[in-house]
């Protein structure tokens, strides 16, 4: 049975045309897991892994927002919340979706820590986008009033950005490996929640979003995935993307997706973690193979009809 890390982008959680309320994200989570669950009933063995971006900025802000009420949360817990009720979700809805075609295959949610390096350049310089997108000037003022970092992403809007270091290890991979063989395991949730280690041994959260991407990377080599599922929103990876002259790409090898990175092919934050995240697995991994592609299109993806397939 082929082993298959699925990394679910933030559209198969959150739909830009209903609201951002935890029941509107459940409705489009229900659809979501119709794909997962066809996909598990094709005879793949998978693990799921997702991202966060909106929840999470949703959760700081309401939590500063009421600051003056009860105490703030720190960043790494919220981080930890967003997990836990994303996974809740996942886990009603993939758990329904198997039953209604006759698998009662277990579905659990491990809460994720990622040890990252606390030197780590990501600090430094702040990516990953997190909560809503803003108009320029209310980006602006939040910027003046706040003092957040924001940049404008992929020509939707401006969001604030946070440091996306890059997760070194998976604390909890014992227990996911020991679940694996009997249960569908939701892991490395958001990117899992970023702890950098003591000089003691001890665990200490930090402020930052991982992406979600290079943690489902990561599981992957842990597990020894045959291969590498990134869904995002578009079929396939693009050079010029939203111009005239776009061109969808069915393949990419490690040095033509190099010289795209060179040419600024690909979107900081959005784009251009995939396919670094799906180079990084591919070169760990000779042989094996990362597919870039829709929630849609996961099936045909694997059946090598569509999505973008990486190799060396």
């Amino acid at each position: 049975m082929e082993k298959i890390v699925i990394a679910l982008g933030g559209n198969a959680l959150q739909s830009g045309n209903s609201g951002a309320t935890a029941e509107a994200q459940l409705e489009v989570v229900k659809k979501t897991c119709e794909y997962i669950a066809e996909i598990s009933c094709k005879g793949y063995d998978i693990g799921l892994v997702h991202g966060n971006g909106p929840q999470v900025g949703r959760i700081l802000l309401a939590s500063e927002t009421a600051k003056d009420v009860t105490p703030a949360m720190p960043f790494d817990v919220c981080g930890a919340m967003s997990q836990g009720y994303i996974g809740y979700h996942l886990q009603q809805a993939l758990k329904f979706a198997l039953h209604k075609r006759g698998k009662e295959t277990p579905v659990v949610t491990v809460a994720t820590q990622m040890v990252v390096d606390k030197n780590d350049p990501g600090f430094v310089n702040p990516t990953k986008p997190i909560g809503p997108f803003y108009t320029e000037e209310e980006a602006k003022a939040m910027v003046e009033e706040k003092g957040y970092s924001v940049k404008e992403d992929a020509g939707r809007g401006w969001r604030r950005v946070v440091a996306s270091p890059i997760p070194t290890e998976i604390v909890e991979i014992d227990a996911v490996k020991k679940l694996w063989d009997s249960t569908i395991v939701i892991s490395c949730g958001g990117g899992g929640i970023p702890v950098v280690k003591n000089e003691d041994g001890s665990l200490e959260g930090v402020a930052a979003v991982i992406d979600k991407d290079f943690a489902a990377e990561l599981l992957a080599e842990c597990v020894e995935a045959d291969k590498l599922m990134i869904l995002t929103e578009v079929e396939k990876v693009a050079v010029n993307f939203n111009k005239p002259d776009q061109r969808d790409l069915d393949t990419l090898n490690l040095e033509e997706a190099q010289k795209y990175i060179e040419e600024g092919q690909f979107a900081p934050g959005s784009m251009l973690p995939k396919v670094q995240a799906a180079m990084k697995f591919v070169k760990a991994n000779p042989g094996k193979k990362a597919i870039i592609t829709s929630l849609d299109k996961a099936i045909e993806a694997l059946e090598g009809k569509t999505g973008t397939v990486f190799t060396v």
